[in-house]
């Protein structure tokens, strides 16, 4: 008789991932030939510095790299936050405050692990987005927490504002999740609205996941960030961990290389976990990332491409579907009015993949699903590559 496994129970209360509810929707893989905009993926160019680093520093493959990253990727990444956000000389210590990761998503899920605790008896509490990057719930969930999904202060396409929520569920919270610029939206939080987050933070106990990982695409203006408002608040970095990834900035997907800068009794707490949990970067790669954070020229360029894309859309888009232009990242957020069937009628149409709204957000007892009548589509091809898929995507849905 063979008994079987007992798995965790809160494994049944995740929803399928969004890429594979889109999978089961569409009922067929991506082909050759299709246009991939309902993932993330930038598919600019790599700056030619990464196959150049990692080949220079091929020896290293053989040895096992230290859990918190070698002391020159940290000092690296030190430094670029220094010059980005002007911060003064010893807000962070690269030695305590800095930890390199396999990418953002581990870290932004590992997180919770870290920090929901018992909280008096009662079960901890998460605050997300809603809209909002699906690993923040799943990291709720499989930490014992209770995920509260906080609707934009001025709708779907705006930031949440957690300093107005009720004292009583803020005091019971552990753990809150900002994304800036947003995904799926593009919209940034002001440096008022960071300022009133981390003050809520710090007065409630909790800590703010700062999940910047596309800051450094923006069209108009770079978006303020957490760590300038803890220099301009004070107190250092409490309460406060801000994540960001090269994967995005560089256009390096697949160098899986991250890092979380925060309070450092956090960060301690974090690395002890990561040590049984987490992978460590292997050193040609963080030899490759220490690079790409000292170079912004690369940076520079992938913008431009991006905004020049962003030009497309308006020229093609605008007057439909709700078009805005986010102030940062390489998503539209469009409202066509059925985000699942719109989805359903580009893949059969058109051969292109967009991801629906709703597999990016949670039903609202009052409102319904506020993704539902919308579809994400990422900007991340060549020029000509998106401007026929948006032409395309404009004649086949109207509007």
């Amino acid at each position: 008789m063979t008994i079987a496994p007992h798995l965790d129970a809160r494994l049944d209360g995740l929803p399928d991932y969004p890429f594979a509810r889109l999978a089961k929707l569409l009922g067929a893989p991506a082909k050759p030939d299709s246009i991939v905009m309902s993932i993330g993926e930038p598919q600019h160019k790599p700056p030619a510095m990464v196959a150049e680093v990692l080949a220079a520093n091929a020896g290293l493959w053989g040895k096992y790299p230290p859990a918190n990253g070698p002391a020159e990727l940290r000092r690296a990444v030190v430094d670029w936050a220094g010059r980005r956000y002007g911060l003064p000389e010893g807000l962070i210590d690269p030695e305590k405050a800095v930890l390199p990761v396999a990418g953002t998503r581990e870290a932004l899920y590992l997180i919770a692990q870290a920090v929901c605790g018992d909280r008096g008896g009662e079960r901890p509490l998460v605050l997300l987005p809603n809209p909002f990057y699906q690993v923040y719930a799943g990291a709720a969930v499989m930490a014992g927490a209770h995920p509260v999904f906080v609707p934009g202060a001025e709708g779907p396409a705006s930031q949440p504002d957690y300093s107005t929520l009720p004292p009583d569920l803020l005091d019971r919270t552990a753990l809150a999740y900002l994304c800036s610029p947003a995904n799926p939206q593009g919209m940034v939080a002001d440096a008022a609205l960071l300022e009133r987050q981390v003050l809520t933070a710090r007065k409630h106990g909790f800590v703010l996941a700062a999940d910047e990982c596309y800051s450094e695409i923006w069209d108009k203006a770079p978006p303020p960030g957490v760590l300038a408002t803890c220099a301009a608040l004070g107190e250092g970095l409490a309460n406060v961990m801000m994540f960001n990834s090269l994967s995005k900035r560089s256009s390096v997907p697949g160098l899986r290389s991250g890092v979380v800068v925060g309070d450092e009794t956090v960060i301690h707490a974090f690395a002890r976990l990561r040590s049984y949990g987490g992978a460590a970067t292997p050193l040609p790669i963080a030899a490759a990332a220490s690079a790409l954070w000292r170079d912004e020229a690369h940076v520079v360029e992938s913008n431009d491409l991006y905004r020049a894309k962003l030009d497309a859309a308006e020229r093609i888009l605008g007057g439909r579907f709700g078009f805005y232009r986010p102030a940062g990242g390489f998503f539209l957020w469009l409202d066509v009015g059925d985000g699942e069937a719109a989805a359903v009628k580009l893949w059969r149409e058109g051969n292109i993949r967009v991801l629906p709204g709703a597999y990016l957000a949670a039903e609202d007892s009052e409102d319904g699903n506020p993704g539902s009548r919308f579809i994400r589509v990422a900007l991340v091809h060549d020029l000509a590559t998106t401007e026929s898929a948006l032409t395309r995507l404009a004649e086949i849905l109207g509007g």
